[in-house]
């Protein structure tokens, strides 16, 4: 099972997406969904499979960072 991290769409051109994941940038193309600079997004394979709101894109990064804490004891 893969589980993806919200990413924060930094720049667009053409059908290549620049996603920000904590500092970490990844081109992503954007040929599923429709997305614009500042979208939260979920990336998997090199392909934007999904728009988020921010809410969600902060519920989740929240919960991953409990799970990190928790797994680091």
């Amino acid at each position: 099972m893969c589980v993806a991290l919200p990413g924060r769409v930094e720049k667009i051109e053409d059908s290549i997406a620049t996603v920000n994941f904590s500092g970490n940038l990844v081109c992503a193309h954007t040929g599923v969904v429709e997305v614009a600079v500042g979208d939260f997004v979920l990336v998997h394979a090199g392909l934007v499979i999904q728009k988020l709101d921010a809410e969600e894109a902060a519920n989740m990064t929240e919960l991953f960072e409990m799970i990190k804490e928790i797994e680091n004891g």
